[in-house]
């Protein structure tokens, strides 16, 4: 069974990703033990919260650089924020550095009368690639679930995997090789969440 490392460095509650992780088959260890992140076969990102409190809580909690190590050696989910924390910067809390993994920037939504920001509910994510085994059994244009303010835009357009509209065309979704990441939260997007987090599991690099 496919052992996965649920990173947990201070920021939110992680009961439903674990369980949602666990009802597709995977064993789930809700860690900030670099020990067991490195023993793990993948690894789940998630960020709630602030740019700046995010960031804080991976190097309070000793992680941000198995994190970096991680991207490179073994498949990584990264959801939300954690999505967000894979770029250089971000505008929230007045702009705050993130991990630099990928040359990007997180920008604030615009405000787009009558559109609402944050961005929340369900909306449609148009795959870039629908044959990326991360979109296995997940119909183009499916909704997904979403609850942020900022957005995240990749110098290298080739890394995007998803879009979506919301007064802008932005990307919701990343891939390169062995790393897979969301602005939605798959374990809140029920049949296609559920599926995603399942491709995830069964996900051979």
């Amino acid at each position: 069974m496919t052992r996965i490392a649920l990173l947990d460095y201070g920021m939110g509650n992680l009961h439903s990703a674990a369980k949602a992780l666990e009802y597709v088959g995977a064993t789930v260890d809700v860690t900030n033990d670099p020990k067991l992140v490195a023993q793990a076969d993948k690894i789940v990102f998630p960020g709630v919260g602030a740019m700046r409190d995010c960031i804080q809580g991976m190097k309070e909690a000793g992680i941000d650089e198995v994190v970096r190590q991680a991207v490179f050696n073994k498949p990584v989910l990264a959801i939300c924020v954690g999505m967000q924390a894979l770029m250089q910067h971000s505008e929230e809390n007045g702009g705050a550095d993130a991990l630099g993994i990928f040359k990007g920037q997180v920008k604030h939504f615009p405000e787009i009368a009558p559109l609402k920001v944050p961005h929340m509910g369900w909306n449609q994510v148009h795959q870039t690639d629908p044959t990326h085994p991360m979109w296995k059994d997940i119909a183009q244009d499916s909704r997904f679930y979403f609850v942020h303010s900022y957005y995240v835009e990749p110098e290298d357009l080739n890394l995007v995997a998803a879009t979506c509209e919301y007064g802008l065309n932005f990307c919701t979704a990343l891939h390169q090789e062995n790393l897979f990441a969301t602005q939605f939260h798959p374990e809140k997007s029920h049949t296609a969440g559920l599926q995603l987090l399942k491709n995830f599991v069964e996900w051979n690099i």
